[in-house]
């Protein structure tokens, strides 16, 4: 198989009872879908699976973030809950950070924006790796691949309590 079997081809994510975004997090949410789309490495790790294309339906509840995976011809191939348990910490520090990143651009220096954007960059890293070290096992990505997962997974749970 070639690398564009193992790949993501349209992503759904679920905003039903979710609360509207902000600008910034609508922006994040968009840029992050569009990467992926653009580039990704996407693999079920079973050694019998479906090599892809993939569609990955991602949705929330308080506790868990479900995956639901399927064939480009919509059939399904994998469903796991992913627990948000390890990824609160990290989740609530990177929106802090977001969050004085937002107010730092409209008002701090280039000096002091670029200190919060590697505070900032940081934190998607270390999400990323929390985010492929629980998917281990189940789905096998590249680190920028689970960068831009994290993304969405940090836009989806928006309005929850982390």
């Amino acid at each position: 198989m070639t690398a564009q079997h193992h790949r993501i081809i349209e992503i759904q994510l679920d905003a039903q009872n979710q609360p509207r975004l902000s600008a910034d997090h609508e922006q994040e949410r968009s840029v992050a879908i569009f990467d992926l789309i653009e580039e990704n490495f996407f693999a079920l790790a079973a050694a019998d699976s479906y090599n892809g294309p993939y569609i990955l339906g991602l949705s929330s509840d308080a506790r868990h973030i479900h995956f639901e995976i399927r064939d480009n011809s919509n059939q399904p191939r994998a469903n796991f809950l992913l627990a948000m348990g390890p990824l609160r910490r990290v989740m609530r520090d990177y929106q802090m950070v977001c969050d004085s990143y937002y107010q730092a651009i409209r008002t701090k220096t280039p000096s002091q924006i670029q200190a919060i954007d590697m505070g900032r960059r940081a934190l998607h890293d270390e999400g990323a790796q929390i985010l492929q070290q629980r998917l281990e096992g189940k789905i096998k990505m590249d680190h920028p691949t689970a960068r831009r997962l994290f993304s969405l997974v940090f836009v989806l749970k928006q309005g929850t309590r982390l």
